[in-house]
Formats: C-alpha cells, structure tokens, sequence
C-alpha cells in the first residue's frame, strides 16, 4: 500500500512583508570656539572626527576619503554593533563636507543608510557647525520607532559637541 498524494495539502509559501525603513532627518547646529579652517581640518581628519563619537572603534582606511569601522551603542534596551562604510563625497574646504553612510548590524537582520551634509560658517572668533543628516533604518533597530531614535540621536550630538568643544578649549590648544 502505497502513501496517496493529497493534491489539496500543498504547503504555500509564508510571504513575509519587510518592513518600510524607517526614514528621520536630523539637523542641527553647534558653535566651536576656533577659527573655521581649523574646525574644517579637524573633522576632515577621520581619526579626530572618530574619537568625538562615542561608540566607533577599529576605524580604517578603505580608500581615498572611504574608511570602514564599528560603531556600537545601546538604544533604549537593547545593544547594537554595526560594520560601517563611511564615503565623502564632496569636500568644499573650508565650508562643507557631505557624506554617504552604510551600516550593517552585527548579529541581526537590518540595515543603516544615510547622508549627512556638514556646513562650518565664521562667526567673530566662533565656527557655527550645521549639519542636516537623512537616515533610514530596517530591521529590528528601525522597528524601535521614531521617538526612541531621535532621542538616541540628540544624545549623541551632546556628546559630540561636548567633546568637540573639549578639543578646541584653550587648554588643549598645541
């Protein structure tokens, strides 16, 4: 006796809708007490703009103005380690600096991508530091939601200018 094939039970695949990224813009400004082309060489130089941002590690140079590296940070609960490329891909010295970014987490399904453009302006013995950033999330980071990101996000800028700052205090002048 021979197994009878149920033409009726045939298994249809699951079709699973990835999730729209989550897209957010984020702009804002900080003034640095230096003069505009210093403020511009040092956030051109990779390592310096690096170590100004909490979290990256294992920075490298890929290629002319390409560098590769790991960026970690928690946001709200849960840990994230992302491989990111990082790309300039227009440098106005010393007034602008625009930039491609392309981040893999590490350990779960998603993706990172976004623009950021940076304008540095004189003001008296000041640099104003504009930036506008696009991003788009996917996986499991985008689905935390636009609230939790922003606020992510305005951390790390008060960090950032918090140790940006420190590098041009009079102190740590050469």
């Amino acid at each position: 006796m021979g197994l009878k094939r149920c033409m009726d039970c045939r298994v249809k695949p699951a079709m699973t809708k990835v999730k729209d990224p989550i897209a957010m813009k984020f702009s804002g400004e900080l003034t640095v007490k230096a003069p505009r082309q210093r403020v511009y060489e040092a956030v051109r130089d990779a390592r310096f703009f690096a170590s100004c941002v909490d979290g990256v590690r294992d920075l490298e140079e890929t290629g002319p103005d390409a560098y590769a590296a790991v960026f970690e940070t928690k946001v709200a609960y849960m840990k994230f380690a992302f491989k990111v490329a990082v790309q300039v891909v227009r440098a106005e010295p010393p007034r602008q600096i625009e930039a491609k970014i392309e981040g893999t987490p590490l350990g779960i399904v998603g993706r990172l991508t976004a623009s950021s453009l940076t304008t540095l302006a004189e003001a008296g013995d000041e640099t104003k530091i504009s930036y506008d950033v696009e991003a788009a999330l996917t996986g499991k980071l985008g689905s935390l939601g636009q609230p939790v990101l922003r606020a992510k996000a305005k951390e790390m800028e008060k960090q950032f200018a918090a140790r940006l700052a420190a590098a041009f205090a009079p102190s740590a002048a050469p």
